[in-house]
């Protein structure tokens, strides 16, 4: 009768949550709440995080105190001293972050056809923590409502560009969001990250340590409402390079300007008749090479960005 009574309040994609974590390693009850309140409330939570919510400012405060402590600080201790007395200090963008990926990767990801396990992918994903690529049911994609979008006074449109992607994620967020989410077919997924990038907006494939330390998730945003870039252009490094940078072919380069105009990270300019490309800034996400008629622009490896994210290759290793 009691397990009954539990099976009626406890809705069937939070079971599958529950359970899916009691079997990852090193996650604790502290994670599965905190991923339960992310995944439950994700408008209050990322509008928290961007700042546009009414109480950003006193719970940041508090979410900042909570996280010194969590990550060894003591009252009142900078990240020196911290370091100094030894303390592994693991920061926010390693908990939560997205590795940028060009149309073609983004793609790949999204038309998975079979359950895989990838896991210590440091060398791709490098952060502390969330670096796994653990699908479950790949088919299963539910697109959801930007929250970053939606926590904006003026957003872009369309909103719903979010694909959340796998189990138990999908099935999560579509049973507790059924106004702003539906399921859709990886056909469906193609289209709108195919749609995204014809509007100059860049792919994101997102990984939290609050969702099961994994990739759950493919953003696709501007950089007028993402979060994680609001993020990254205030220093925290929240987005990971794709691995390549833009070359441009200085023999075709008309310096039209369009490259710049759709450059989402500011990477490029136009100087003496010419698009110049800061490699520091460029994240490798190749809207700008798709934008240019004159096709003067090019994506290349640049191995201090470290490995791209190519899932058929590493599936194959």
């Amino acid at each position: 009768m009691k397990y009954n009574y539990w099976n009626r309040l406890i809705r069937p994609s939070t079971r599958a949550f529950i359970k899916e974590a009691w079997h990852t390693q090193d996650y604790s009850l502290f994670d599965w709440l905190h991923g339960y309140v992310y995944a439950r409330w994700p408008y209050f939570y990322i509008g928290i995080g961007t700042g546009e919510h009414r109480l950003a400012r006193p719970l940041g405060r508090l979410f900042g105190l909570f996280q010194r402590s969590k990550n060894g600080h003591k009252p009142g201790e900078n990240k020196p001293q911290a370091v100094a007395r030894g303390s592994d200090r693991v920061t926010f963008a390693d908990t939560y972050h997205g590795k940028v990926v060009p149309l073609e990767s983004a793609k790949r990801l999204i038309t998975v056809r079979e359950d895989i396990k990838l896991t210590n992918l440091e060398q791709i994903i490098p952060y502390a923590r969330a670096r796994d690529i653990v699908l479950q049911n790949p088919d299963h994609i539910v697109v959801l409502e930007c929250p970053c979008r939606a926590s904006r006074p003026n957003p872009c449109s369309p909103l719903n560009v979010c694909l959340i992607v796998g189990e138990p994620f999908a099935s999560f967020v579509a049973e507790h969001h059924t106004a702003r989410s539906r399921w859709i077919t990886q056909a469906e997924a193609v289209e709108i990250l195919e749609a995204e990038h014809e509007r100059g907006h860049v792919h994101h494939a997102f990984f939290k340590d609050a969702m099961l330390d994994r990739y759950y998730a493919i953003c696709n945003c501007c950089a007028c409402c993402c979060g994680a870039m609001q993020a990254w252009r205030n220093g925290i490094p929240m987005l990971a390079s794709s691995g390549y940078v833009s070359r441009v072919d200085e023999q075709a380069c008309i310096g039209c300007g369009t490259c710049a105009e759709y450059c989402q990270f500011g990477a490029l300019s136009i100087a003496d008749g010419l698009a110049v490309v800061d490699v520091e800034h460029c994240m490798g996400c190749g809207v700008c090479a798709s934008k240019c008629v004159e096709e003067a622009i090019s994506l290349v490896r640049e191995p201090g960005k470290g490995a791209p994210l190519e899932i058929q290759q590493l599936m194959m290793n």
